[in-house]
C-alpha cells in the first residue's frame, strides 16, 4: 500500500470530471475504484476495507473503469458544446427553472465541495429537477455583486465567479460542467478556499475579455 502522503498525492490528481463520473457508480463499485486509483490500495487491503474477497474486489474496480471510460467516450463536439452551454447559462441567469432543467440530462448530479470551510451542499444533488433547483438556488444566495469568468478547469467548460474586494479580485466558487451530447451531465462547485486560492491565478490569466455573469 502506498504511503499516507503518497495516497494523498493521488487522490488531489483526481480531476473534476472523474469526480463527477464516480458520482454514477454504485455505492461498492465507487469505493473500491476510490481506494485503488487514489489511494492506491492493494487488492488484499481493499478486499479487507469493502469486507469481501480478493477477487469479489477486482470485479468491482473492473466494472467501475469500464463504467468510466463508457462515460468519457460519449464526446460532443464543440459547436454541440456552445450551444448547451450557452442554453444553460441562459436559463441560469434567467432564473428559468424548466429551461434549466430541459438543459440538463435526466440523471444530471449537481456536487459541492466546500471543504469543511465553506457552505456548500453536504451531498449531491441528483436528477435533472433537483440540480436545476439547486442551481437557481446557489446562485440566487450567493449571486449578489457576483461576475463569472468563462476558463477552462482539468479540460472541462468551467466559470470563476468573483467579487471585487478591498485587495482586488476575491474568488467565490469555480462551477464545472460536464457537458456530453445529451446534454448537461453533472454540475461541479468548488467553494473551498485552498482550492480556489490555487485555480484562482491560473483563471484570471484566460481573460480575454471583460467577465460576465453566470
Amino acid at each position: 500500500m502506498a504511503s499516507r502522503a503518497g495516497r494523498a498525492e493521488r487522490a488531489e490528481a483526481l480531476d473534476l470530471a472523474t469526480l463527477l463520473l464516480l458520482e454514477r457508480l454504485n455505492g461498492p463499485e465507487r469505493a473500491a475504484l476510490v481506494l485503488r486509483e487514489a489511494f492506491a490500495y492493494d487488492y488484499p487491503a481493499l478486499a479487507e476495507v469493502l469486507g469481501t474477497t480478493e477477487a469479489a474486489a477486482r470485479q468491482l474496480v473492473s466494472r467501475g473503469r469500464r463504467a468510466l471510460e463508457g462515460h468519457r467516450r460519449q464526446q460532443v463536439d464543440d459547436a454541440e458544446r456552445a450551444r448547451l452551454l450557452g442554453a444553460f447559462v441562459a436559463a441560469a441567469q434567467g432564473g428559468d427553472l424548466a429551461a434549466l432543467e430541459a438543459v440538463l440530462v435526466p440523471d444530471a448530479v449537481a456536487i459541492s465541495d466546500g471543504g469543511g470551510l465553506a457552505s456548500a451542499a453536504r451531498r449531491p444533488v441528483h436528477g435533472a429537477e433537483q440540480v436545476a433547483r439547486f442551481v437557481l438556488g446557489v446562485l440566487a444566495k450567493f449571486g449578489q455583486g457576483v461576475r463569472s469568468i468563462p476558463v477552462e478547469a482539468n479540460g472541462q467548460t468551467a466559470f470563476l465567479a468573483v467579487a471585487d474586494g478591498p485587495d482586488g479580485v476575491v474568488p467565490v466558487a469555480l462551477w464545472s460542467l460536464d457537458i456530453g451530447a445529451e446534454g448537461v451531465r453533472a454540475v461541479h462547485i468548488v467553494r473551498t478556499p485552498l482550492k480556489l486560492a490555487r485555480v484562482t491565478a491560473a483563471a484570471l490569466s484566460q481573460i480575454d475579455g471583460p467577465p460576465g455573469r453566470l
